[in-house]
């Protein structure tokens, strides 16, 4: 894309009242008043930056086209850096192609995804963290994913990356002037100021990188696995966590034969429910087709929820079959939370429930009637429960972003190196070079060290006119 180009683009979606139109460019003012008369009578080309001014669009046979509200940004004081003119019109389809054609046949482009963005970034109003973040905003769809993505946007990761990165390359500063005066055996970098250095920043960078963790699922939810044997109520759960039906429900065993996915937000937190086939011996291939994802859908959870028919629940033999099938699972899944749901307790009496309760007191146990939604919303607590969240109430920052994420372990093991260089006391250039890596890495994250592919990449998810 040329950048010298001025580009516009529809910057909402939808039809709705109102639409917005978007114009970037150092010919941005020019073109937009070449089709445009303010009902003032005066030129936007001399009014000041930042006002409204109220007017007509008109198109080449000098046709009204429609009435639109001008914002003007003048300089360098806009978005992107440059000057800029959002055109506020109504929202009729037809109104706003008509506008946007009028604008491409007086000289616009039409704009890249992320373009504008990307013209913010190379113009200095943001770094690349800040850029991403602004994606991660437009698609955050719960309290806890904005929350992180507007921390990030308003510069929160770029301070905390930009310090460290300011100390370390002083001090690299002064180990390449030591290089530079090799031959005369002096020493400009205090190895003690840097050990301490060092020290701090493996502290940061695994803060950092461990907060991934926390800001993976916040950013794509948790998913929650529910898993049981055929017929114990996994799609009547589900129907009844969405308050709606979506997956199909029938006393028929082995009805659900493929992943359903739905998702909830619970206090801020987006949490990914599966309902997946129930697990039996079967000779129908289909259904086992759909027991092999099932088992797949377990490795991707992050939680499972193992769900019991409590009418199955006879016997001591039926209770002590369905704990060993438990333990084969939380064995197996050492690394995330399972949470055991007796279902149909609407179908028990108080007396068989209570011995129930006894059996199965060494689990985390939550006791439901999912067709009646008895106990949903305990449920619903023991989920947040099992879910670290406090690096989300804090003011550290969490780190979201996966290649973020890759570029703080890539720091990280240089930055080890060179502490292990300093207590094995390595030549000087031997370190100069680890630390060069290291401050290439961090700067990866901001974009003070970047290519044309990595932009390409980051910018082409983002929506046109954004």
């Amino acid at each position: 894309m040329d950048l010298k180009d001025t580009i516009v683009a529809l910057a909402t979606s939808g039809v709705g009242a109102i639409a917005l139109i978007r114009v970037s460019g150092y010919d941005a003012i020019d073109i937009v008043e070449s089709v445009f008369k303010a009902r003032s009578g005066k030129s936007i080309l001399d009014q000041p930056s930042h006002t409204l001014h109220l007017g007509f669009v008109y198109d080449d046979k000098n046709t009204v086209v429609d009435e639109i509200l001008v914002s003007l940004f003048k300089g360098n004081r806009s978005y992107t850096g440059e000057p800029t003119v959002e055109i506020s019109c109504h929202g009729s389809v037809y109104i706003q192609k008509e506008i946007i054609a009028i604008l491409l046949s007086k000289g616009c482009r039409l704009a890249k995804e992320g373009e504008f963005t990307l013209r913010a970034f190379l113009n200095g109003k943001m770094d690349l963290s800040q850029a991403e973040a602004v994606a991660d905003l437009i698609a955050s769809n719960s309290k806890a994913s904005h929350q992180v993505a507007l921390q990030q946007m308003r510069g929160g990761f770029k301070t905390e990356i930009a310090d460290l990165r300011q100390e370390l390359l002083d001090f690299a500063s002064l180990i390449e002037l030591e290089l530079d005066f090799s031959g005369e055996d002096v020493v400009f970098a205090n190895r003690s100021d840097l050990v301490v250095l060092l020290d701090k920043m493996q502290l940061v960078l695994k803060r950092l990188i461990d907060s991934f963790s926390v800001g993976n699922v916040i950013k794509n939810g948790i998913p929650v696995a529910i898993i049981g044997e055929p017929n114990v109520g996994k799609s009547t759960l589900l129907n009844a966590l969405l308050n709606e039906d979506r997956a199909i429900v029938s006393d028929i065993a082995g009805t659900t034969r493929d992943v359903i996915e739905d998702e909830i937000v619970l206090q801020g937190l987006t949490f990914r429910f599966i309902d997946t086939a129930g697990i039996r011996q079967t000779d129908n291939e289909i259904e086992r087709i759909g027991i092999q994802k099932t088992f797949e859908t377990i490795n991707q959870a992050r939680l499972i929820m193992y769900l019991i028919d409590a009418t199955t629940l006879s016997d001591g033999l039926k209770i002590l079959e369905a704990k060993q099938e438990l333990n084969k699972i939380t064995e197996k899944h050492t690394d995330k939370p399972v949470l055991l749901v007796i279902n149909k307790i609407d179908l028990l009496s108080e007396t068989y429930l209570i011995g129930i309760r006894e059996a199965f007191g060494e689990y985390q146990s939550i006791y439901i009637a999912a067709k009646n939604k008895t106990g949903i919303s305990q449920l619903e607590k023991a989920l947040l429960s099992l879910v670290d969240t406090q690096n989300l109430h804090s003011e550290n920052t969490i780190v979201t972003n996966s290649r973020h994420y890759q570029a703080l372990e890539k720091a990280l093991i240089e930055i080890q190196k060179v502490s292990q260089g300093l207590e094995e006391e390595l030549p000087t250039d031997l370190l100069a070079i680890d630390i060069r890596q290291s401050l290439c890495h961090l700067g990866e994250i901001t974009g003070e060290i970047t290519n044309d592919d990595v932009l390409g990449n980051i910018f082409s998810n983002f929506c046109i006119g954004k």
